[in-house]
C-alpha cells in the first residue's frame, strides 16, 4: 500500500511511518515545506532493517496525498484546518486515518471542542461524505516506536462508521505491533481522543513515558 503521513516530521507520525515502511508498505512523509519531510525521511530510512522491503520517502503534503492509497493526518489540531484544506482535492474517494488530539493550555487536561465534537468529526465535517475518516492511534506513546524490540503495550481504539474501513485501519496496527479494537462510530472519537491527555496527567504524576491502555475480554 502506498501511504501519506502527512505530519510525518514528528515524533508520533514519523514513528508509525517507519513501522509501516518495516512491515512493507510504501510511505511518503509529507510536510508543509518538501525539503523538510525529505529530510525526516531520509533519517528515518538509514534506520530501516537491511531486509526492509518498504520504502520511506518525503514531499509537500499535497504530493504525498495525492499518490497514496491511505492518507494519514499527524499534524498538531492548531495545524489540521489548513492542512485538510490543502489536501481536500486528493483525498477524495479515500481513507483518512486521524491521529489528531486537540491540546489546551494544560496538556494533562480533557480539552473540549465546540458542541462536544472531535478532532475527526471536525475533520470529516470538513471533507464532507467523498471521505471517509476514521480515528486511530490517538492513545500509542510515541516514545518506543522507534524501537522495533519493543513490545507496545497499549490497544488502539478505532472510531469510524464503515467496518471495512476500521478493519483496514486494525490491519495497519496489527503490521506495527499493535492490537486495534473496533470502539464504534466516529462520535466516539472524541473519548479516544481525551485519553489522550488522561495518559499524559499519569505520565507526568508517575514519571513514565509511556502510559497506555488494554482492552480487557476479548480473546
Amino acid at each position: 500500500m502506498n501511504i501519506a503521513v502527512l505530519g510525518g516530521t514528528g515524533a508520533e507520525g514519523g514513528g508509525l511511518a517507519f513501522r509501516w515502511a518495516v512491515a512493507g508498505h510504501q510511505v511518503v512523509i509529507g510536510s508543509r515545506a518538501a525539503e523538510k519531510a525529505i529530510s525526516a525521511a531520509d533519517e528515518l530510512a538509514q534506520k530501516l532493517p537491511a531486509d526492509c522491503a518498504g520504502t520511506l520517502s518525503g514531499a509537500d503534503n499535497l504530493s504525498a496525498a495525492q499518490n497514496a492509497d491511505l492518507v494519514v493526518l499527524s499534524v498538531p489540531f492548531s495545524a489540521q484546518t489548513s492542512t485538510l484544506e490543502s489536501v481536500r482535492s486528493a483525498l477524495q474517494d479515500k481513507l483518512l486515518l486521524s491521529v489528531v488530539v486537540p491540546m489546551g493550555e494544560k496538556p494533562a487536561v480533557v480539552h473540549k471542542l465546540p458542541e462536544g465534537l472531535s478532532a475527526a468529526e471536525l475533520a470529516q465535517r470538513q471533507l464532507g461524505e467523498a471521505v471517509r475518516v476514521v480515528a486511530a492511534f490517538q492513545n500509542i506513546s510515541a516514545h518506543h516506536l522507534m524501537d522495533l524490540s519493543h513490545s507496545i503495550d497499549c490497544d488502539v481504539l478505532i472510531c469510524g462508521e464503515k467496518k471495512a474501513d476500521k478493519d483496514q485501519v486494525a490491519e495497519l496496527c496489527t503490521q506495527a505491533g499493535m492490537r486495534g479494537v473496533n470502539a464504534g462510530g466516529l462520535q466516539n472519537a472524541s473519548v479516544a481522543e481525551g485519553l489522550t491527555n488522561v495518559l499524559i496527567g499519569i505520565n507526568i504524576r508517575h514519571k513514565i513515558k509511556n502510559a497506555g491502555i488494554r482492552i480487557t475480554g476479548i480473546d
